[in-house]
């Protein structure tokens, strides 16, 4: 606390003294004085004469910038020292603004020697033109000024008997006292201490702030009750349904022995099956023993509820909207795009989101279609910090849709945009975060893609990607992703060549990243470049393979699956094959259709707040700027079906972190154990998968494979549990499942927690002969569980010079 109070004592000290002589305690700032300097405290000099002479400085430039005719110093000093609030508000203030632009733009016709520099003289017209266009615009229909709205159209004003009297020098002396009395008058009200603003200004903030903070807290406690009534919910559901499940087993094998399951217990069975789902009395009385019954009633409570009808929203001026976001002040333009950016973010997916896009490109809102020289896409090069950071969460968020990122591509200047601004951006700031998602997006085009490569984006991602420990998690992923499709396309690998040592190092490095939603990208970049001859070669020569194999040791069953293809591709001797990924521009991007994700960091981290009585989000939209049937709902395009990757391989086809992780949801693998990690091991030895260059195993082949491998999972399991003479009942392993679940379920809710122990067998390589129903899960659960007798194993992450030869033989003896 001490401390507190030494670092900001003179600041402090200060603020007191400022306070006293305003309020003019005169003999008490004296005592005040003396008795700090007697303690030896630090006093800065704020005094009253301080302030007067501060206030006189100002009134001097202003005064001097007005007579030189320097119209930017002028209004630059203008704009700081007057209050935007009297700017704005008052006609006093409006009225002498109105003279004093006209005083400058007249203002060589009337001093200049001789005749005036043309070009000077055109620029002072055009900006008193536009002036008169906008913020002038609001005294167009006084009587007073209205003969002014013509002057800049007029030949020689100085003849002309409306302007007669500007071209006089009492004109422009009873303008300048006016101003120094405007300027006397203003500043004085402006000069408050600064104790007392802290004070006013911390009142109101803080009762504002405390009932946001209660009214979020409400609406935090309310949602937490209703997720925590679901979650019981389920969970009690999820426990009936194993208790359940072991009695049917039990059945079953009793059915084998040759005992008859009885009316009584099918019926005792389903009430226990549906009485969560009705009152137990109804439930009693169905006749579950009819046959059909209960499976019609389990089929039914799987048909989906139908949708209610969502309706549209209203339709917006998007003439007026866009005028403002070109001409109005920084603080209405941010709220403006956040209002329209939720827009996108919060409606419902389906026809809803897609009449709110449609109509924000058939409208050009972003003037994507215009080559205008004030456009909305200019934004994102303004002076404002905030403004450029909510312009880029504006293009991040039409980036996630496909038709969106067909929009932003029709303007070609805006990629260079993104880019010049990508490498500008401060790299803590949530605009470079947005900029890099929107360019990540963009990178499922082609077109776009090849100009990103040519434009030197890869060796800009490598340098940047040294240093991890400056990004948050979005832009990690997003960095590690985009850089994964630009590595895809031929140029992009070519690109590498120079520059393959630093790559290769920091794809390494990223491989051991605890980030695990990076890996899937950097396993794709690596196995994309490796297709290069001298690319591999250098991977070779830093002993890589040793790199990766220490990886397979601590990684989960995808991760091993796909750095076995890798592996494969670096001993490979095939040259590089360019018509695996062309770079023909001509070629349809219909993987991007499935594209269309809206992730929560859209909308994260708000820095703007309405104050008390501001309008904002939809509100501000439906007030003030309501249109007439903007709104144009479009045809639906009937989708391409992509070709669905395996989860095994490494990524072949650009992707956007959003959309791979609806697609391949990958709960938190826990760390393998040791006799599981052997037995998968060995399976992968039996059945190693092959690359794009390499032959597919026949039928036959992965049909043995697959015998033998479920015979090895089985045995392996049962010797994990230590009961390979007398395997357990599987209505036992149920019941022992149910009661290992219920007491993870309370500190993790991920989809491992709801089917543990039903381990699917080792997952062979993806052929049109086995078509997997979900990526990345077993076709044939085995019975048995695995179960690890031992804690995860620690493995020291390797570094991307090579490894030892002991990791090498722990490598090697991990896979006898």
């Amino acid at each position: 606390m001490m401390g507190d109070v030494l670092a900001y004592e003179a600041e402090l000290l200060g603020m007191v003294k400022e306070y006293l002589e305003f309020a003019e305690f005169e003999d008490t700032v004296k005592t005040f004085t003396k008795e700090c300097k007697i303690k030896g405290k630090p006093l800065p000099k704020t005094g009253g004469s301080s302030v007067k002479d501060s206030k006189a400085l100002i009134i001097q430039d202003l005064l001097t910038s007005f007579t030189d005719g320097d119209q930017d110093v002028f209004f630059e000093l203008w704009e700081e020292n007057i209050p935007s609030s009297i700017r704005d508000n008052e006609a006093v203030a409006q009225k002498l603004e109105f003279y004093l632009h006209i005083h400058f733009a007249i203002y060589l016709l009337k001093h200049s020697v001789g005749k005036p520099n043309k070009a000077a003289l055109d620029e002072r017209v055009a900006r008193f033109k536009t002036y008169l266009e906008t913020k002038g615009a609001a005294l167009s229909q006084t009587t007073e000024f209205l003969p002014f709205y013509a002057l800049p159209f007029v030949p020689n004003p100085m003849i002309h008997p409306s302007f007669k009297e500007l071209f006089q020098d009492s004109w422009e002396s009873d303008l300048k006292m006016r101003l120094e009395e405007f300027l006397s008058a203003s500043l004085k009200a402006s000069n408050t201490p600064r104790l007392l603003t802290l004070y006013k200004e911390n009142a109101q903030c803080s009762q504002e702030m405390l009932q946001q903070l209660h009214q979020q807290l409400v609406e935090s406690e309310r949602k937490t009750m209703t997720y925590l009534k679901r979650f019981n919910k389920i969970q009690a559901d999820y426990h009936n349904l194993i208790g359940v499940t072991a009695e049917l087993v039990d059945s079953l094998e009793a059915t084998v022995s040759g005992k008859m399951i009885t009316p009584e217990d099918l019926q005792s069975v389903c009430v226990r099956l549906f009485s969560n789902q009705m009152r137990q009395s109804v439930a009693h009385s169905i006749d579950f023993t009819r046959p059909g019954t209960a499976s019609t009633m389990l089929r039914a409570s799987l048909v989906p509820v139908k949708m209610q009808e969502v309706p549209l929203l209203p339709s917006l001026d998007y003439e007026k909207l866009k005028k403002d976001l070109v001409e109005g002040s920084d603080r209405l333009k941010t709220f403006l795009l956040q209002a329209l950016r939720w827009r996108l973010t919060t409606s419902h997916p389906g026809e809803q989101r897609d009449t709110v896009l449609q109509a924000y490109i058939n409208n050009d809102l972003l003037d994507c279609y215009s080559n205008v020289q004030r456009s909305v896409l200019m934004l994102i090069q303004s002076k404002s910090e905030v403004v450029r950071q909510y312009t880029a969460r504006l293009i991040n968020a039409f980036a996630s849709l496909a038709e969106g990122r067909i929009y932003l591509s029709q303007n070609p200047r805006l990629l260079r945009m993104l880019e010049e601004r990508l490498k500008a951006e401060d790299k803590y700031s949530l605009t470079r975060e947005n900029v890099l998602g929107a360019l990540q997006k963009l990178s499922l085009r082609r077109a776009l893609q090849s100009t990103m490569i040519k434009d030197g984006l890869i060796l800009w991602l490598v340098e940047a990607l040294k240093d991890t420990d400056s990004m948050s998690d979005y832009t990690l992923a997003y960095s590690v992703a985009l850089l994964m499709n630009l590595c895809l396309r031929s140029s992009g690998k070519k690109m590498c060549v120079d520059i393959a040592n630093e790559v290769l190092k920091v794809l390494s490095d990223l491989l051991g990243h605890e980030n695990h939603e990076i890996h899937p990208y950097v396993n794709g970049a690596l196995y994309s470049i490796l297709a290069i001859p001298s690319i591999r070669e250098e991977a070779r020569a830093m002993e890589m393979e040793d790199i990766l194999r220490c990886y397979i040791e601590e990684g989960n069953a995808d991760m091993i699956q796909q750095i076995e293809f890798i592996i494969k591709q670096l001993k490979s001797e095939d040259p590089l094959d360019d018509s695996a990924e062309s770079d023909d521009e001509e070629k349809e991007d219909n993987d991007e259709e499935d594209h269309n994700s809206m992730e929560a960091d859209l909308d994260k981290d708000e820095v703007l707040q309405p104050q008390q009585g501001e309008l904002s989000g939809e509100k501000l939209l439906t007030t003030e700027y309501l249109g007439i049937m903007t709104n144009t709902p479009k045809a639906k395009k009937k989708p391409t079906p992509s070709i669905p990757q395996s989860i095994d391989e490494p990524l072949q086809r650009p992707v956007t972190p959003g959309h791979h992780r609806a697609a391949y949801p990958t709960p938190e693998n826990d760390a393998l154990s040791s006799c599981s990690r052997d037995s998968h091991l060995q399976s992968e030895q039996n059945s190693r998968p092959a690359t794009r260059s390499g032959k597919r195993p026949s039928h036959s082949e992965l049909c043995f494979s697959s015998s033998s491998v479920e015979t090895e999972t089985s045995e392996g399991s049962l010797g994990c549990l230590g009961m390979v003479g007398s395997p357990p009942s599987a209505a036992e392993i149920l019941t022992l499942q149910s009661f290992n679940v219920a007491q993870d379920s309370v500190d993790r809710l991920s989809d491992s927690d709801f089917l543990p122990g039903l381990p699917s067998k080792p997952r062979l390589p993806c052929s049109p002969d086995f078509p997997s129903a979900r990526p990345g899960r077993g076709k044939i659960p085995t019975i048995a569980p695995q179960f690890s007798q031992s804690g995860p194993q620690q493995t020291s992450r390797p570094g991307s010079s090579g490894s030892s030869s002991r990791s090498r033989q722990s490598s090697q003896s991990s896979r006898k």
